[in-house]
């Protein structure tokens, strides 16, 4: 990233108009723009980022800087008066034309004083967005129904919200050369690891790049160095109250300017396979829900593969169910039929994202009845295939997190390929190469299967049994916390 420069602030107003025509575009760009007053025999420039501000407070500051020249008669103490009648809670004085630039492009207008090299910004950001509302791919039956949105002021008030602790922090810093793009790290004080936070802001401020357009994606792939790793390394969470735990707990969390979701750092594979529904419901009913999620995703992962291994090797199969595999003849090859019918699953996905609401429900209808039973009567597919992809497809959605169910699929997909290649053997290689690579990742310095490899018996209990709140007084050791006692004694 460049060096910031530094350019005083000029005595002289048509000096520093001048630089803010060079330098931004005032005059030419339409969203830039200056008002100009006469204040006390004296000229003062106001500037404003048209979009970015709300105008009924640049009306009433306006007001109030005009009746100085009625209430007021001494011109020499211009500053102290103008400084005084800011009726808001945010002014900071500015120093560097540079320092005023970035203030009002993000959306604070400027205050210019002839004959001053102080400025002042007053902060009336008003972004334009939506209000709270529950995220699409995190609903609960019983719960909060708000989450986070694009702006980053309201996503630290709802998690500020829901934590009242004095030593919550949030720590803002700026990333992108061009976007300038407001990141912010929150972490309470006394329960997060110092050391991961030093780490993470380490990382963060050597980020080298002109802008984040795609926000807190690009902040990840710079985080954690992911490469072609299809696994997340974080994980994204649009609710309050899951961000708000995992403070609790000790993560440290990342939350980026024009996006609703917010990183959780750091996460293991277990992390991703939790749901805020099963603390919504009683620990048993959260249990259940949770190994019946396991099941989803155990299925979406190595069911298709493991039927492929009993269709190539029918002896495998215990006599009881020896009905497992296809029951009809088909010319084309299992393998085929598998990799057609799980990429038109894939295919239908994506088409749902980008089909309007009104019409997806029509896409379904069209993609059962027409496009899976003709493929069936023509002789494309035998039914079993149809059943056995649509189970896994059933399991990658029943999957919490979007990002491990397309990785799923993407190790599925090689499973198939592997065992078409060298039969039962291949399937015994790929799931080990499979294990030892999930083994050996490792996320901010935090093992990835954490608490299986390395084995913690009590972290791994409540992987397996959601246990109550009132029965888990100890936060998990992965992140080493400073304060590992949730309940005070």
């Amino acid at each position: 990233m460049k060096t910031k420069s530094y350019t005083p602030i000029s005595p002289k107003l048509n000096e520093n108009e001048q630089f803010f025509k060079d330098a931004i575009g005032v005059g030419t760009s339409f969203d830039l723009g200056v008002r100009k007053l006469h204040i006390l025999k004296t000229d003062v420039h106001l500037y404003y980022c048209n979009g970015l501000c709300d105008t009924q407070y640049i009306i009433e500051l306006l007001e109030m800087l005009v009746q100085v020249n009625d209430r007021e008669r001494q011109p020499a103490k211009l500053l102290e008066i103008i400084e005084n009648r800011l009726v808001h809670q945010q002014v900071n004085p500015v120093k560097s034309l540079d320092e005023a630039v970035d203030f009002l492009l993000t959306g604070l207008i400027l205050l210019f004083i002839d004959g001053e090299t102080k400025a002042f910004a007053v902060d009336v950001r008003s972004y334009p967005g939506r209000s709270p509302e529950e995220p699409d791919t995190e609903k609960v039956v019983r719960g909060a129904r708000d989450g986070y949105v694009e702006n980053i002021v309201v996503n630290t008030a709802l998690t500020r919200r829901r934590i009242r602790d004095e030593r919550l922090r949030f720590e803002m810093m700026q990333v992108g050369e061009r976007s300038k793009t407001d990141i912010c790290i929150a972490y309470i004080q006394d329960v997060a690891d110092p050391g991961l936070v030093e780490l993470i802001k380490k990382e963060l401020n050597e980020i080298k790049i002109d802008g984040l357009t795609m926000a807190d994606k690009t902040i990840e792939e710079f985080l954690v160095k992911q490469g072609y790793n299809p696994y997340p390394l974080v994980r994204y969470t649009e609710r309050p109250d899951v961000a708000a735990t995992h403070l609790l707990e000790g993560h440290v969390i990342i939350m980026v300017d024009t996006s609703p979701s917010v990183i959780i750092t750091p996460t293991t594979y277990f992390h991703h396979v939790q749901h805020a529904e099963e603390y919504r419901q009683s620990p048993a009913v959260g249990t259940f829900v949770r190994w019946v999620r396991f099941l989803g995703i155990f299925a979406s992962l190595f069911l298709l593969p493991l039927w492929f291994v009993f269709v190539l090797d029918p002896s495998l199969l215990p006599e009881k169910l020896s009905y497992i595999g296809p029951n009809e003849k088909t010319n084309i090859p299992i393998f085929v039929q598998l990799l057609i019918a799980d990429i038109g699953i894939e295919f239908l996905r994506m088409a749902a994202i980008h089909t309007p609401t009104p019409l997806s429900t029509a896409m379904g209808l069209i993609a059962a009845a027409l496009i899976g039973q003709i493929a069936i009567d023509v002789g494309l597919f035998v039914p079993e295939v149809i059943l056995y992809v649509s189970v896994a497809a059933i399991g990658s959605f029943a999957t919490p997190s979007y990002e491990l169910s397309i990785a799923n699929k993407i190790f599925r997909l090689l499973f198939l390929v592997v065992i078409a290649l060298f039969g039962v053997p291949g399937f015994m290689i790929g799931v080990t190469v499979f294990l030892l690579f999930l083994a050996n990742i490792r996320s901010l310095n935090t093992p990835y299967l954490w608490p299986f490899i390395p084995f913690d018996p009590g972290a791994f209990m409540q992987i397996i049994v959601r246990r109550s709140v009132a029965g888990s007084s100890i936060r998990p050791s992965i992140v080493h916390p400073q304060n590992k006692q949730k309940q005070p004694t």
